[in-house]
């Protein structure tokens, strides 16, 4: 397991451009006082609230290549302190991710709160699982009343991650989360409408 995020991340290329412009004593210290000892019980709330994430791939070709998991919130979920796991549900059948993952195993997983402008970054090892073959892990992945197909498992194995900053993270939220915040406007429009009939009838209007 890598020492943290930082020793994975920053290539002999990044660390040249972090010192031309002058970051570089602050990363270095990142480097050697940072160490990944598992997901703490903040990261772990915070992906159990997540809804979406984006996974990218390398392929054979060496072209990188991001996709949109997307579900109920918590359809990506917390194993233990390192491993993170998901039922894959059938989409268009280009395959691009999961062929990808037959011959480099290694991830970058990026999550995003929009509504709070937090994202988590995390590097991993995936690994696929059929649904046949771990009875067990699929009753954990398993997701009540979710109308989709699905095609496999996906395990990933936690090799470090970091919290980016949240700068130009532009606010967004879900119409769930928008009909929350109005409930109260609405069941006071309700109310109103309700008195206003009421003295309509009282008035014969």
């Amino acid at each position: 397991m890598a020492k943290n995020f930082a020793e994975i991340g920053f290539s002999s290329a990044a660390k040249k451009l972090q010192e031309k412009h002058g970051s570089r004593a602050t990363y270095s210290r990142m480097e050697k006082q940072t160490t990944y000892t598992g997901l703490g019980k903040y990261e772990q709330s915070f992906i159990a609230q997540r809804d979406s994430f984006y996974m990218a791939t390398t392929g054979e070709n060496g072209f990188p290549y991001i996709q949109h998991r997307g579900g109920p919130k918590g359809f990506l979920k917390v194993l233990d302190e390192n491993r993170l796991g998901f039922i894959d549900f059938k989409g268009n059948m280009q395959y691009i991710s999961v062929g990808n993952l037959m011959t480099n195993n290694k991830v970058s997983l990026f999550m995003v709160d929009y509504p709070n402008k937090r994202r988590l970054k995390l590097y991993a090892k995936a690994e696929i699982v059929e649904l046949n073959d771990n009875p067990e892990l699929l009753q954990k992945l398993d997701l009540e009343e979710y109308k989709f197909k699905p095609e496999r498992m996906m395990v990933f194995n936690i090799e470090a991650f970091d919290w980016n900053c949240p700068q130009h993270i532009t606010p967004r939220f879900t119409v769930e989360e928008i009909e929350e915040v109005l409930k109260p406007q609405y069941e006071h429009i309700k109310n109103l409408e309700a008195e206003i009939a009421e003295l309509k009838a009282k008035l014969g209007l």
